[in-house]
C-alpha cells in the first residue's frame, strides 16, 4: 500500500458536486492498493497512519499522533499513487491492485480505522474533487514495501 498523509486543519471530498466527507482537525489520507498486497499491508498502514505523530506537543514538537490529539480520518482511494512515470510520458498503473482487491482493502481500512477514531471517506472509484488546507504544511510519504 502507498500513501500521502497530510495533516490539516479541514478536508473535504465531493462527488458530482456533493459533499461526501468532510473532516476538520486531522489527516487526509490518500490511499493506493497495491497488487500483491495483503492484510499485512492493510494492518502495516492503519498504525502507520493512526500512529504517526505528526501533531505538535505543547512545546510545538510533532510528538502526537492522530489518536493522541483526538484528530479525524478522512480517507480518499488513490489508484494513481502506484503510477509510474520512470519511462515515457504517460504514467504505467501495472501495480495498482484491481479494482475489487483495492477496494476490499479500501473498504476494511476505513472499517478498521473506525474503530478507532471518528473516518470519513470518499467514494471508491468515483470521480472526486478534493479540498484541503494543509496545516503546516505537513506531508508525509507511506509506503507498506517500505521503498521510500
Amino acid at each position: 500500500m502507498r500513501a500521502v498523509v497530510q495533516r490539516v486543519s479541514q478536508a473535504a471530498v465531493k462527488v458530482d458536486g456533493t459533499v461526501v466527507g468532510k473532516i476538520g482537525h486531522g489527516v487526509l489520507l490518500l490511499l493506493g492498493v497495491q497488487t500483491g498486497d495483503t492484510e499485512n499491508d492493510l494492518r502495516w498502514m492503519l498504525d502507520k497512519v493512526l500512529n504517526l505523530r505528526i501533531f505538535e506537543d505543547e512545546q510545538g514538537k510533532m510528538n502526537l499522533s492522530l489518536k493522541d490529539v483526538n484528530g479525524q480520518l478522512l480517507v480518499v482511494s488513490q489508484f494513481t499513487l502506484l503510477g509510474d512515470a520512470r519511462k515515457g510520458r504517460r504514467p504505467s498503473f501495472t501495480e495498482a491492485a484491481p479494482p475489487e482487491l483495492a477496494k476490499a482493502h479500501f473498504e476494511k481500512f476505513v472499517d478498521l480505522a473506525s474503530k478507532e477514531i471518528d473516518v470519513k471517506s470518499g467514494v471508491f472509484q468515483a470521480h472526486m474533487e478534493v479540498q484541503l488546507v494543509n496545516d503546516g504544511p505537513v506531508t508525509i510519504l507511506l509506503d507498506s514495501k517500505k521503498l521510500f
